[in-house]
């Protein structure tokens, strides 16, 4: 069955040119050009993919991102026409996977979509990582169930997203070995590096204030200067 992605966008010049080329790819494309139409479209139909403008009429994307994420763990794509770090921050932080800043190629959006529809068949199909893993890696007070797709702390459920889950799975199924910014991008969101690791960034430190929110003297995932991160063995 080819996979459904919702395209937002006010621009119907931009939604045109990213629905013809991702329906000569195979997917089925609903379209909307505004907030409320595509929040009301993403709670009531069951889509693998969006791809959402972060300014949008009605409702802004930002807050299209957070309602959506509270209900679903559905794949999302942030576009944006600003630079401004803050704005991919801020998409990050509401729970988006992925950002792209415009003008972007076609031939990058649909390395990211590819990606992004393989990753969310996580749910259903292990992935690489957790098929040559144990399904349960304990690690100290942690427990990563790659079964459940569920991080437990002293027993209790950690609440990750998906993006977040994968992230600490890698790590914790190669615990003690340190992973490059670009290598993680490889490895968790299976697209090759495209110049910005902020990414990375800021699913570690959403991972980190989750599994230990009342402390910034985070213990599990370690941050090796100048190299990258990995998650503590010896715990």
């Amino acid at each position: 069955m080819n996979s459904r992605i919702l395209v937002v966008d006010d621009e119907k010049s931009i939604v045109d040119v990213i629905k013809s080329n991702l329906e000569r790819e195979g997917y089925f494309i609903e379209t909307a050009g505004d907030g409320k139409t595509a929040l009301d479209l993403a709670l009531n139909n069951n889509f693998d993919l969006i791809i959402l403008d972060c300014m949008l009429p009605v409702m802004d994307g930002f807050d299209v991102c957070k309602k959506i994420r509270q209900e679903s763990p559905v794949p999302i794509i942030m576009l944006t026409a600003k630079s401004e770090e803050i704005d991919k921050v801020l998409g990050l932080e509401l729970g988006a996977d992925d950002y792209m800043t415009k003008p972007f190629s076609m031939r990058e959006l649909l390395a990211r979509v590819k990606a992004q529809i393989r990753r969310s068949s996580y749910f259903e199909n292990s992935n690489d990582s957790a098929k040559n893993s144990n399904e349960v890696t304990v690690i100290g007070d942690i427990k990563v169930d790659n079964e459940t797709f569920e991080v437990h702390r002293d027993g209790e459920n950690v609440n990750l997203t998906l993006r977040e889950f994968q992230l600490v799975a890698f790590l914790a199924n190669h615990a003690g070995q340190v992973f490059t910014r670009e290598e993680l991008l490889q490895e968790v969101w299976e697209y090759e590096y495209y110049g910005d690791v902020r990414t990375v960034d800021v699913t570690v430190r959403r991972a980190r204030e989750k599994l230990e929110p009342d402390t910034n003297d985070y213990k599990y995932i370690i941050t090796k200067r100048g190299v990258g991160y990995y998650f503590n063995k010896d715990l």
